[in-house]
């Protein structure tokens, strides 16, 4: 059973996105907020797996309440829901290190979908996205040609497919300490300071 909580200030919004998750067997919905505060303290009570935030807020942005969350809890991911298609947020959603970014008029079993896609550890981020989130790291139109060991190429394109260190490890045959340590230097190497933006890199670095 997948446990999502919901964020939005609108009362009609979170009663619509919760009367939809609920009627899937697989989905439960574990709580709701509709501010910032009233998430960050009902989410470390719940431990959902999912939490659906809203990019707007009264007291607060979803985008901090997400760099919030990936930071107490980087266990729960978190699916950003809007009104507003607007490129720089989204960039900075995907930097907080949401999972993904969808707009309030997707249809229901896309946003059902999505939800299972990121429970799982996915990232619903194309490739549009991520050139777009390495421009705004780099500062540049193109990701650096930067030169990787074999070893950190392997954990980065596992970063990418949303691996935890231990995944990671039990992948290559690595210690999770030894993981974190190979994560570590590699984002000293590519000048980035968060996982996500590893991610986001990895993903862009695939494609031609």
């Amino acid at each position: 059973m997948t446990r999502v909580f919901l964020v939005d200030d609108h009362e009609i919004v979170r009663g619509g996105v919760a009367a939809l998750i609920d009627s899937h067997d697989d989905l439960e919905v574990v709580g709701e907020a509709s501010t910032a505060a009233q998430a960050r303290a009902r989410i470390a009570a719940t431990l959902p797996d999912v939490a659906v935030l809203d990019v707007r807020l009264p007291d607060s942005s979803g985008i901090d309440l997400c760099r919030h969350i990936r930071a107490t809890h980087p266990e729960i991911h978190c699916l950003m829901l809007t009104a507003f298609d607007d490129d720089e947020a989204s960039v900075a959603a995907v930097l907080a290190g949401a999972a993904g970014y969808v707009l309030k008029d997707i249809r229901g079993q896309r946003l059902i979908e999505s939800i299972r896609l990121v429970a799982a550890g996915r990232r619903l981020v194309d490739l549009q996205m991520s050139r777009r989130v390495v421009a705004s790291i780099t500062g540049g139109a193109r990701s650096p040609d930067i030169a990787l060991s074999p070893r950190e190429a392997d954990v980065l394109a596992l970063i990418a497919e949303g691996m935890t260190n231990r995944q990671i490890g039990l992948e290559l045959g690595l210690a999770e300490k030894t993981v974190k340590n190979y994560v570590t230097g590699l984002l000293r190497t590519l000048g980035m300071e968060r996982r996500t933006q590893a991610a986001v890199y990895g993903a862009a670095r695939r494609e031609p």
